[in-house]
C-alpha cells in the first residue's frame, strides 16, 4: 500500500468517527438472555445533530444485530425489521425502548448475564449515504436501569398517611 492510500485510509476512518460523534447515545441497555435464549433487544435514546438514519448494528454476543420495531396490528403486537433503518431527525431524540424501536440481537452467542455488559457497533447512513459506525459498550439488566424488575411488586403512595 502506497503512502498515499494509508493516509486516504486514515482520513477515511477520521471522517467516519467524527460523524458517528454526531450522534448523542443516552440510557443505552441491553436486556438479559437466559441459557437457551437466541435473542434479546438493545434499547438507548439517539440524537443526531444532523440527520440520518440507523441502518444497522453488530456484537461479537450476537450472530447478527437488526434494527427493529414491534407495533400493535389491532389486537397483536407485531415486530419486523426496518431493512431501510430508522431515521434520526436533525436534534430530535429517538427512543429506541422495549414494545416499539430497537436493536434485535440474534443467534446470541451465550446466555447475557444482569450487570455484564455488551460490545455494540451501531451502523449510521447520512444524506449523501455516507456510512459511520459508533461504538458502545452496553450494560446488560433485566429492565430499563432505573425501572423496577418485570412483576415486581410496585409501591402505591396513595396507600401512605402522611
Amino acid at each position: 500500500m502506497t503512502l498515499t492510500k494509508i493516509i486516504a485510509a486514515v482520513a477515511a476512518l477520521a471522517c467516519s468517527a467524527a460523524f458517528a460523534q454526531n450522534v448523542d447515545v443516552k440510557n443505552a441497555w441491553v436486556r438479559a438472555a437466559v441459557p437457551g435464549q437466541t435473542a434479546t433487544g438493545a434499547f438507548m435514546t439517539l440524537t443526531a445533530k444532523d440527520g440520518m438514519r440507523l441502518i444497522g448494528g453488530a456484537s461479537p454476543a450476537a450472530g447478527a444485530a437488526e434494527v427493529h420495531e414491534m407495533k400493535m396490528d389491532g389486537d397483536i403486537m407485531r415486530m419486523r425489521a426496518l431493512p431501510d433503518g430508522l431515521t434520526l431527525p436533525a436534534g430530535q431524540a429517538v427512543q429506541l425502548k422495549p414494545g416499539s424501536y430497537h436493536i434485535m440481537l440474534m443467534g446470541l452467542k451465550a446466555p447475557l448475564a444482569k450487570d455484564s455488559s455488551v460490545p455494540l457497533t451501531l451502523l449510521f447512513k447520512d444524506a449523501k449515504g455516507v456510512e459511520s459506525r459508533l461504538e458502545l459498550k452496553l450494560p446488560v439488566a433485566v429492565t430499563a436501569p432505573g425501572m423496577p424488575a418485570p412483576g415486581a411488586p410496585t409501591m402505591n403512595h396513595g396507600q401512605h398517611a402522611h
